[in-house]
């Protein structure tokens, strides 16, 4: 795919962000900050590199690559130097700095006063890693320098847990930046950037992730299966190298949390199981890996959704891409680098069917929160879903005014991702039995459905994946 799809909504944050900086204010301080975070891959230096480029004004981009503090300030000095900010050359006779505070002083000598500038700073959490100083060092540049030019100062990370707690209570850089999440491509940004029809989409988002990396590489109109014949032989596809460039930046030292991932990513779900699978892991070590998983938003731990509390948690892989990843991929590298992509193609065709069923229904679930004013009755603030231990009943979907004790249950539903059988009597008879064993449901309670291919019975809402897809912008 060539060109840049989507991200409309970003590119408008950031210009708004640029035409204050160049309109001034009352207060003398014209400067602005945005701290961009997002996952891997995703497209946040790529957004970034469009926006300013898009912008014409004069600008320097930082990539910090985390070997040392020495080699990171040589290395931004550097780059300001090749730069084409007006007095880019006072930092080609700078002395080698040994400090933020000094690397920022040149920075303000550089930057023009009189038309607005963008400085970019990329993997910041590298640098906040390598230098307990710099956050401080950032903090005083901006108060005292930086926000009384016509700057917008963007900050960029791919760790979701530091990037949050940059801008929280108790941190230097405290309420001095605007906040940006930069989310992969949805499924309707999907359908678009491939040419595929609703239902299609949702199967290469459950690919692909909505990586933009990995849609450029997907041939326009093409099906999943032509698609993945391709990949699947091609050891430098980007299908295969962004799970393991993924991890290795996430968890370079931190083997655990990989063995929890992969425990997970073969379909584990609760917690003794997922210690067992991961090598008879201990309860204490268990529990730590799964902290830094969650607070990374690698793995999300769920409750069932009932009007009576529980404990009964289970876990997923919150990114799509990674849940595919981990399931096919990473056990088949070796056998993808001996060229028997085919073998790896055939064993994902075997299991699709099942491994999909389940991949969709958090996807299915946020579009039906997205969907909720318009497809659910009024107070639907939640969509969660409800098992037991033995899961009999176990509901694909339930609607309620809180989560995951909630005060009233609105909707009970089910998905059925089928490529030919339709939502039909016998689900339709398993849903109203499992609805009048659910806590707090009633023979009022709202019944819906959704099914890649409809229905075949009367009496119910179902939503096929054309109705769906609508709930994502464009």
């Amino acid at each position: 795919m060539d060109g840049f799809v989507g991200r409309t909504r970003e590119l408008d944050l950031l210009k708004g962000l640029l035409d204050t900086v160049e309109a001034g204010g009352r207060t003398g301080r014209p400067g602005k900050a945005l701290l961009i975070r997002g996952r891997r891959r995703v497209g946040k230096s790529r957004l970034v590199e469009e926006f300013v480029s898009r912008s014409g004004r004069p600008h320097v981009f930082f990539t910090a690559i985390g070997g040392s503090l020495t080699h990171d300030l040589t290395s931004f000095v550097e780059t300001l130097a090749a730069s084409d900010l007006p007095a880019n050359t006072l930092a080609a006779d700078f002395v080698e700095p040994r400090t933020w505070d000094a690397a920022f002083g040149l920075l303000a000598q550089a930057l023009p006063t009189d038309a607005p500038s963008v400085v970019v700073m990329d993997e910041m959490p590298y640098l906040v890693r390598e230098d307990p100083t710099f956050e401080g060092a950032l903090q005083k540049a901006f108060d005292r320098t930086l926000a009384r030019l016509p700057i917008l100062l963007i900050l960029i990370g791919s760790d979701l847990g530091m990037m949050e707690e940059l801008n929280t209570y108790g941190r230097p850089f405290y309420q001095r930046g605007t906040e940006l999440v930069v989310p992969p491509l949805n499924p309707a940004e999907v359908a678009d950037m491939l040419g595929l029809g609703a239902a299609d989409a949702f199967d290469a988002y459950l690919v692909t992730g909505g990586l933009p990396l990995i849609c450029e590489e997907w041939p326009d109109g093409a099906g999943l299966w032509d698609y993945l014949a391709e990949a699947l032989n091609r050891p430098t596809s980007a299908l295969l190298v962004s799970g393991e460039r993924a991890l290795a930046a996430e968890f370079p030292t931190t083997a655990r949390a990989q063995d929890v991932l992969g425990a997970i990513g073969n379909g584990e779900r609760t917690f003794s199981l997922i210690a067992r699978a991961a090598g008879g892991m201990s309860a204490t070590s268990l529990t730590r890996a799964m902290e830094i998983l969650i607070s990374r938003r690698m793995v999300a731990a769920e409750l069932p959704l009932s009007t009576v509390p529980s404990k009964l948690t289970r876990y997923r892989i919150e990114d799509p891409y990674l849940r595919f990843w981990l399931s096919f991929v990473r056990p088949a590298i070796p056998s993808i680098e001996r060229g028997r992509g085919d073998l790896v193609l055939a064993s994902v065709r075997s299991r699709w069917s099942t491994w999909r069923g389940r991949a969709i229904e958090p996807v299915v679930r946020e579009t039906l929160w997205r969907l909720a004013d318009t497809h659910l009755p009024t107070g639907t603030d939640s969509i969660g879903s409800y098992w037991t231990r033995t899961n009999d009943p176990e509901i694909d979907i339930v609607g309620g005014d809180r989560s995951p004790v909630a005060r009233r249950l609105t909707a009970v539903g089910s998905i059925k991702w089928h490529d030919e059988a339709p939502f039909d009597a016998r689900d339709l008879a398993r849903l109203v039995r499992h609805r009048d064993q659910l806590p707090g449901a009633t023979p009022g309670t709202m019944l819906l459905a959704v099914s890649r291919t409809g229905s075949a019975v009367d009496g119910i809402d179902v939503l096929d994946p054309a109705e769906l897809i609508t709930a994502w912008p464009h």
